[in-house]
């Protein structure tokens, strides 16, 4: 008997199992009717039962319920970017026929009426809902029960936690995230993923929970850029468009921040060889020293979180403060309910001041280079690590990509952060393939 995760002669990825496939290997497989959706799905759970209880990445998961959707959408012809292809959401973001828990006993067994936008986009272009994967509570501070699938002992990272680990786990070939602060980028370093923030705003949230409006967005999870840009354009509901090539040379910013002394030495000297790599390469790389005022931006970062965050779970601390973690309650809505409106009125002004100093920046560069997270995902779980590099680039609205390029000095994985123009994300896929190819 052929194991579902073995087909011969799928695809040219055949010798490797189906869970191991891309997001764009799947599809064009399921749309050249060479495999059907329940033989990847089946593939996917199989492997999902053999990592689950070390991993233990998903908040909700029924795998009759998916079989059923896989069956439903083989009986119906399914065509689409994403034809049969699993993924996972992150429990902050509503589904119709799964619960949505947010992290959060306050919603335990709680049932939307329909999906986020970003599920049904999903969804349209024939993507089939695998589960919830876990996510830390309210996507913030304190931590869900998400193991990193490299090393038990230590954190996935978060708030993206289950998203992060499913990717990396090969649990799913694609998930989505959200980032507030580093949510998507630093879980992806840690877990060996490729991690994308878009542009701020071109993505919708509608159906998701939201933390703080002026900084929120989406994260996507993928095994490759291709799978990114292309989950990219389900989600804005776009005709798949092909990666184009970068200018040469491609000019490169090395951008340490007044932040490089956090990174540990090892991912200091990591970034350094790549930015030497590339150089060699062919690439125009420099160093690139941000204004003086960026240095103000982890401040104002976190008075304007705080201040809507506490704003935005009024109806939960009126009603519920018992049943918040006291992490969340002496950390970000202590300092949001300290916050006047003019301090964070102050704070969101000193944001939009540094996005106007950026733009100049880009004139010179195509992408920016610098460290996803300060080294390898820290011993522990009762933490998800230092998110303070990705402050800035979070802030500045523009879009961000990590990419699994590297191992730390306990073997684990650690990428390289990539920065992009605002509403340049095609230009960050071009670039980030390029240097992929380069530096891999």
């Amino acid at each position: 008997m052929i194991k579902t995760s073995h087909i011969a002669g799928a695809s040219m990825r055949s010798a490797a199992p189906l869970q191991d496939w891309t997001a764009s290997e799947t599809a064009a497989a399921v749309n050249s009717r060479t495999v059907s959706c329940e033989s990847v799905v089946r593939a996917c759970l199989d492997h999902i039962a053999e990592r689950e209880a070390q991993v233990m990445a998903w908040e909700y998961l029924n795998p009759d319920q998916v079989i059923a959707q896989a069956r439903a959408l083989d009986a119906a012809g399914v065509s689409g970017a994403l034809a049969g292809v699993p993924f996972g959401i992150k429990d902050i973001i509503d589904t119709s026929d799964m619960p949505t828990q947010m992290g959060s006993p306050i919603y335990k067994g709680h049932r939307p009426k329909g999906d986020a936008a970003c599920v049904a986009l999903s969804r349209k272009a024939g993507g089939i809902l695998l589960g919830k994967t876990v996510t830390t509570e309210f996507a913030n501070r304190h931590p869900g029960k998400t193991h990193n699938p490299f090393d038990f002992a230590r954190t996935p990272g978060g708030s993206s936690s289950g998203s992060a680990a499913a990717v990396g786990a090969h649990m799913v070939p694609l998930a989505i995230g959200t980032q507030t602060t580093a949510s998507t980028i630093r879980p992806a370093s840690f877990c060996g993923t490729f991690g994308y923030r878009p542009t701020h705003g071109d993505l919708r949230c509608v159906g998701v929970k939201e933390a703080s409006g002026t900084l929120d967005t989406l994260g996507l999870f993928a095994r490759s850029v291709e799978d990114i840009a292309l989950y990219r354009d389900v989600l804005t509901g776009s005709a798949p468009v092909p990666i184009t090539e970068p200018p040469a040379p491609l000019r490169v910013g090395f951008c340490r921040t007044h932040l490089w002394s956090q990174l540990e030495p090892h991912t200091q000297s990591l970034i350094e060889d790549a930015a030497q790599g590339l150089a060699r390469a062919g690439c125009k790389v420099e160093d690139v020293a941000l204004p003086a005022d960026f240095e103000r931006v982890e401040d104002a970062h976190r008075w304007v979180s705080s201040f809507e965050f506490s704003r935005n779970f009024t109806w939960e601390i009126e009603n519920h403060w018992d049943e918040i973690s006291e992490t969340l309650r002496n950390n970000r809505l202590k300092d949001g309910l300290a916050c006047s409106f003019d301090h964070y009125r102050e704070a969101r002004n000193l944001l939009a001041h540094c996005r106007g100093l950026l733009d100049p920046v880009f004139e010179k560069y195509d992408v920016l280079i610098n460290a996803p997270a300060t080294g390898e995902a820290p011993v522990g779980l009762n933490q998800t690590g230092n998110a303070s590099v990705c402050v800035i680039w979070t802030s500045m609205h523009v879009p961000a990509m990590t990419l699994p390029l590297f191992k730390g000095p306990n073997h684990l994985p650690i990428g390289l952060q990539l920065i992009a123009r605002r509403n340049n994300d095609r230009g960050l896929f071009s670039a980030a393939r390029r240097i992929w190819q380069t530096l891999s």
